[in-house]
């Protein structure tokens, strides 16, 4: 995986080409396609480090792309979307993207995305914590390796999904705020994007909880954020 290669999806060729001539400004280097299927074949054969991709794009849509690369790809996923709704956002992220931005957009802020998504992809878990293996209940976080297991079982978890679980175990026990957990797994520029939360959240609990609908370690202190707990 090329880690400083971006591919840049969109049906407007316009904000393709503008897009990618920022992010080459920057340093990065850019791949294009103008729709869902050409965006999965490229990405299969690059392997880019981030992905930026429309969801609305007339022939092959960004939907069908999105839920055909989570099947195989396991880097950062970025949403471009002219749709603000909370719904959308939500359908978008539980279908394996990591972050949702709203057209038009600030290309400053743009870049921040993209910045913090690289940097997220590359952290090591060095420093963290004493301990290579958390043992939650029947959770286990292998630290050095970045797996997770339910009662010795592997789980795949997406990038996103194992720094939310990583960041909920090395605070155990611990109530930890929305905006904690926001400027820990995203970066420092968020802090109120709750849905994000919520729909991360219920990806866990789907794949480690026994009975999601009814947590007994990924619980929810209303109001306030989240604690993963255990012995």
């Amino acid at each position: 995986m090329n880690k400083k290669d971006v591919l840049v999806v969109d049906d407007d060729r316009k904000i393709v080409a503008f897009v990618s001539s920022q992010l080459k400004h920057n340093g990065y280097t850019t791949e294009i396609a103008y729709d869902g299927a050409e965006a999965v074949e490229k990405a299969a054969l690059i392997q880019p480090g981030l992905i930026i991709l429309d969801l609305s794009m007339p022939i092959v849509s960004g939907n069908w792309a999105l839920r055909r690369l989570r099947e195989w790809y396991e880097g950062p996923i970025m949403i471009l979307s002219a749709t603000n709704e909370e719904s959308e956002k939500v359908a978008a992220l539980d279908a394996g993207a990591d972050d949702y931005l709203t057209k038009p957009f600030g290309i400053q802020e743009l870049l921040a995305r993209v910045r913090t998504l690289f940097r997220r992809s590359s952290l090591t878990d060095t420093g963290l914590t004493n301990e290579s293996r958390i043992e939650i209940g029947h959770i286990t976080v292998d630290l050095s390796a970045k797996l997770v297991y339910r009662d010795g079982d592997e789980v795949r978890l997406t990038r996103t999904e194992y720094e939310l679980l990583k960041t909920l175990s090395v605070n155990k026990n611990k109530v930890l705020s929305h905006s904690e957990i926001l400027k820990e797994v995203w970066g420092p520029e968020y802090g109120g994007e709750t849905e994000y939360l919520r729909t991360f959240i219920k990806q866990l609990r789907r794949k480690l909880e026994k009975d999601p609908s009814r947590p007994k370690q990924i619980l929810t202190q209303p109001g306030i954020g989240y604690r993963l707990v255990g012995q």
